[in-house]
């Protein structure tokens, strides 16, 4: 166990890139990991790594090592999955990617919370394209499709965005009928963090898809900004429905022009593949893909 534990603290060095962070994500102090580190190589008679004063990197041998261990730790991995998942209760941490707009799962994530007790959360929120395995998640959720052959994926369900405004903005700005009708109004937009584009307002007609020239009055690269000037009759705005339901329920905005509106929206919930799921893994997906979109 002393060599799987060294293992794992190499793995961990690797992916952190620094004795310190690694240190962070194990729970002891860097002069620690770099000791183990250092006993390592002695016991190997090769160095791992190259070191300076401002960054280390993997040297070949620690490269083809890096896999080796990667493999070693997956198999272990495997075998005690296999061996416990009958009975084992979900434990331990679970690191968690979401995007930004995440915060507005928290609901499902909570409730998760509570019917697992035992698991404890590491909630990462990003918008940025994370690499699941060099960064040591568990899991990652995110919209679109999947490229990372590396990762297996769960569709956790389908979306439709809403066109919302508040009463108030609608009894003075007036109620559009057309998509054509918001080239008069206050229109509020999202823009993506990583490419810096503005999110397209999926409208279509008889399954046809219509291009206009919206107003831009504001832009935000977070959700929330958008919801609390909408709410306040700043405008109207586009957005997944999970964002604004509860105002929707309240009364607070108002959904239009539903029938010209496409599903462009998955969810989809990714973790590194393993022929064996650990039981906590297990857990979060299985919950995910039955709660997220129920109701």
């Amino acid at each position: 166990m002393d060599k799987l534990g060294t293992l794992g603290i190499f793995i961990q060095v690797a992916e952190a890139g620094s004795f310190v962070a690694a240190g962070h994500r194990l729970g002891i102090s860097g002069s620690a990991v770099g000791k183990a580190i250092a006993r390592l190589e002695d016991e190997l008679g090769v160095r791992l790594f190259n070191r300076s004063t401002r960054s280390m990197a993997l040297t070949e041998e620690g490269s083809f090592f890096l896999e080796t261990c990667r493999r070693i730790q997956s198999e272990y991995e495997s075998a005690q999955s296999r061996l416990s998942r009958s009975q084992a209760i979900p434990r331990g941490q679970l690191r968690v990617s979401l995007p930004l707009a995440g915060m507005l799962l928290m609901p499902t994530i909570s409730s998760f919370m509570e019917s697992f007790p035992e698991i404890n959360l590491d909630l990462d929120f990003t918008d940025r394209l994370v690499d699941v395995i060099e960064e040591g998640f568990d899991a990652v959720i995110r919209t679109g499709d999947v490229r990372d052959t590396r990762l297996m994926s769960r569709k956790l369900g389908t979306f439709r965005h809403m066109i919302v405004a508040a009463p108030a903005y609608l009894a003075a700005h007036g109620h559009p009928t057309v998509p054509e009708d918001l080239l008069q109004h206050r229109c509020l937009h999202h823009r993506f963090a990583n490419s810096g584009k503005l999110e397209p307002w999926p409208l279509v007609r008889e399954g046809r898809e219509i291009k206009l020239e919206l107003p831009t009055t504001t832009v935000a690269s977070t959700l929330e900004p958008l919801i609390y000037l909408a709410e306040r009759s700043f405008g109207i705005t586009c957005l997944p429905p999970f964002a604004v339901a509860w105002e929707v329920a309240q009364g607070k905005l108002v959904s239009l022009l539903d029938d010209y509106l496409a599903d462009t929206g998955t969810f989809r919930v990714l973790w590194p593949t393993n022929r064996y799921l650990s039981p906590k893994v297990r857990a979060f997906v299985d919950y995910m893909a039955v709660n997220l979109f129920a109701g």
